[in-house]
């Protein structure tokens, strides 16, 4: 998809256009608002990833003023603002979805894959079911089923096997993993990674003899069947 990220804390932004790039995804970025709207009127997106507070125009009214142009662009909010009354302001000026600083990214994906679906459909929508050997994850009913057994999963474990599943057989270093499922200033050196890793295996290789979560030494891990 062709994204337009709007965020003037610019490590954040960095770190979410990486991930968004390796995602595959094309991205514009700035961190002016009125630079901004010039770019989204200008080009065709297929999702506004727009914070709310940025210098010379605020993501408030920049959506209103592509709505108020009939702009259909889906806009992704994001803010360090959680209370009702910030989200209902979004909303009211024309965001379609809102997110709440800190973030995961890996939740931040799946939000922006949601609203590009939505923008896309008929036209050919990812499938909403990932498969690795016996092992299936439907992202719509936040199932994951292995060798048709139902395996129940904490919304961090579902977000780390969607990560690994969404990249079958390649490597993902912990620094990877942490950026794309924990918040994106978490420190590096933490072990979140590997006890999260513990608790997948337990649920999903434990009871059977293929194991598909692998440990590459000295790299990371990855998910693939034999």
């Amino acid at each position: 998809m062709h994204l337009l990220l709007v965020e003037d804390e610019r490590r954040l932004a960095v770190a979410v256009r990486r991930v968004l790039e390796e995602e595959g995804h094309v991205v514009d970025m700035t961190g002016d608002g009125a630079d901004a709207l010039a770019q989204a009127e200008a080009e065709e997106y297929d999702v506004i990833v727009l914070d709310v507070m940025l210098p010379s125009m605020d993501g408030y009214e920049i959506a209103r003023r592509l709505r108020s142009s009939g702009d259909p662009t889906p806009i992704l909010m994001l803010t360090a603002r959680d209370s009702i009354k910030d989200r209902v302001t979004g909303l009211d000026a024309g965001a379609d979805d809102y997110l709440v600083k800190p973030f995961a990214l890996a939740e931040l994906l799946a939000r922006i894959r949601a609203l590009g679906r939505r923008n896309h459909m008929g036209n050919g929508a990812e499938s909403n079911v990932l498969s690795v050997g016996d092992l299936e994850l439907d992202l719509r009913a936040r199932e994951a089923l292995r060798d048709g057994k139902r395996i129940e999963l904490t919304t961090k474990e579902f977000a780390l096997l969607e990560t690994l599943m969404r990249h079958p057989g390649q490597v993902l270093t912990r620094s990877q993993l942490l950026d794309l499922v924990w918040s994106y200033d978490l420190l590096t050196e933490s072990n979140i990674v590997d006890t999260y890793i513990h608790y997948l295996r337990n649920k999903i290789d434990r009871d059977f003899d293929q194991k598909l979560i692998r440990t590459v030494r000295g790299a990371g891990y990855s998910i693939r069947a034999s």
